[in-house]
């Protein structure tokens, strides 16, 4: 499967690998109350699971319940694979009962094992099955009738001998229903279906622990939640996929919509990937200048204020590619409208390379007119995007800036964004030189109608100054290698940023953690 195929799936590739590797495969799911555990198992069903070759027992919560907490699930083919226990028990004492199958004597049972297991052991593979072997099923039948279980044979039978996929939602409403040991049902479920069957069975505990039955199955996964901040988040975390690597152990997840989604799958940023098409504009709302980003539009009530200053505190774990997410389409938005951007970059950011970002997507002479960045380290450029202040007096400094300014205006002096990052002016001026530049620079900002941008990193002594001083003041983390932001003003819930899988490089997206 296609790496952009699953990531709009939602789905950790690692999983999507396990369960389409040859023959069946059996995986627990498991987590605490309200982790996810069954949304995963839906959306499992839905991503992955064909019509008319997956099923969805549940055996505890009806399909009424089920559709009013998942409205997409009403859809026919969706409505096909989910099977009520309640009802389906009646269903199968109200058709002819099926005589139980002769089991077969022990000494065939163990020929049929022996021989299986050489075949396995030599890598060889059988042809696939086209009857679902029910010895372990029928063991268990001998003390106890088990209609929606038999009843899901039946139906796993007809699909064969192409792959079917089941969801078992949950371990403990089948086997305390049945006075059943958990080990014996999931062993049941393991060999008939997994093993001998060519099926997949996606099996859902309860509880946050699966006592003991992990080393039956094939793959075992574990999701909880934790508070950040205040702000609730979901983990899920990959123990077991046999015969599956796992270079991501662990992945955020929401739930927003009624809908399962990993989050941060794609290894993509705005720094990636030739453009195709020019920069598409954001139109600006009255008294806003877009973001570039319909959904940070949408969370700042427009976007950025005109005359207003906004911070980001950028977590040490987070690179320039994943905070460019943020920050590429608001250059580009301001630079296709014909506007300017002055600025300080952060350590590690380059000028060269942004221009090179950008231009893929606006005339490179956009750039060379409206772009300036002062570079305090050197006394010459060449490049016109660039203002050496390197050993320039004070007064020539003001000079140099505000013919720069004028430039990147145009003759119709338009608004232009300051991007400041403060490790830079922390580090050549100090801290209280730092904080007096904002106030100057914010000053400026709500006079003249502009929008400013403040970068903080980790350990600068302005931050806790500066905070106060925002408008608007919101922090990057990465949480399980995803990319995120929260507001701390305005306060909002966690969002991961990510390429909007739709429009693809540039464009970002902002998913609520949910």
């Amino acid at each position: 499967m296609e790496a952009n195929t699953r990531q709009n799936l939602g789905m950790p590739p690692e999983v999507i690998d396990f369960l389409n590797g040859r023959g069946g495969r059996s995986l627990i799911v498991k987590g605490g109350a309200g982790t996810g555990k069954t949304t995963f198992g839906l959306e499992l069903l839905e991503k992955l699971g064909r019509p008319g070759q997956s099923f969805y027992l549940s055996t505890r919560v009806s399909d009424d319940a089920l559709y009013r907490q998942f409205p997409w699930l009403r859809g026919t083919e969706m409505r096909a694979r989910i099977f009520d226990a309640g009802k389906m028990f009646l269903e199968t004492l109200m058709a002819r009962e099926r005589e139980v199958p002769t089991e077969p004597p022990a000494e065939v049972k163990e020929k049929i094992s022996t021989a299986r297991d050489f075949l396995k052991s030599i890598g060889q593979e059988q042809a696939p099955p086209t009857k679902v072997d029910r010895t372990q099923l029928t063991a268990l039948l001998k003390h106890t009738r088990m209609p929606e279980v038999e009843h899901m044979y039946d139906r796993v039978e007809g699909v064969l001998p192409e792959k079917a996929l089941l969801v078992v939602d949950s371990l403990e409403g089948v086997t305390h229903k049945y006075g059943l040991e958990m080990e014996e049902f999931v062993m049941c479920l393991q060999k008939d279906l997994a093993e001998n069957s060519n099926t997949n069975v996606v099996m859902i505990l309860e509880k946050p622990e699966a006592g003991g039955i992990e080393y039956l199955v094939d793959g075992l996964l574990s999701f909880s939640r934790e508070e950040w901040e205040e702000r609730r988040v979901r983990h899920m975390r990959l123990d077991k996929l046999r015969a599956t690597a796992i270079p991501r152990p662990r992945y955020a997840v929401t739930l927003a919509g009624g809908r399962f989604q990993a989050l941060g799958i794609s290894n993509q940023r705005v720094t990636t990937g030739p453009a195709s098409t020019p920069w598409t504009s954001v139109r600006d709302p009255p008294r806003y200048y877009s973001t570039g980003i319909p959904d940070f539009d949408s969370l700042l009530g427009g976007g950025y204020q005109t005359g207003s200053y906004n911070g980001f505190e950028i977590d040490v774990n987070v690179s320039i590619d994943d905070y460019y997410l943020l920050f590429v389409p608001a250059f580009l938005n301001f630079l296709s409208q014909g506007r300017g951007i002055m600025g300080i970059l952060a350590g590690g950011e380059s000028p060269e390379r942004l221009r090179q970002i950008l231009t893929a997507y606006i005339p490179p002479e956009t750039f060379d007119n409206r772009v300036r960045f002062t570079d305090y380290f050197n006394t010459e450029s060449s490049l016109p995007y660039v203002l050496p202040l390197g050993r320039v007096g004070r007064e020539d400094a003001i000079r140099t800036l505000s013919v720069a300014d004028r430039a990147v205006r145009g003759a119709d002096q338009k608004p232009i964004m300051e991007y400041t990052a403060f490790d830079t002016l922390e580090y050549l001026q100090g801290d209280a030189p730092a904080i007096r530049g904002l106030f100057i620079g914010m000053e400026r900002t709500k006079l003249r109608g502009d929008v400013g941008i403040g970068l903080l990193k980790p350990g600068l002594v302005v931050t806790s100054e500066i905070i106060n001083m925002m408008d608007t003041y919101f922090r990057v983390v990465k949480i399980d290698n995803s990319p995120c932001i929260y507001g701390i003003r305005p306060r909002t819930m966690i969002y991961s940023i990510s390429i909007d899988s739709r429009k693809g490089v540039p464009y970002t997206t902002l998913t609520p953690i949910v």
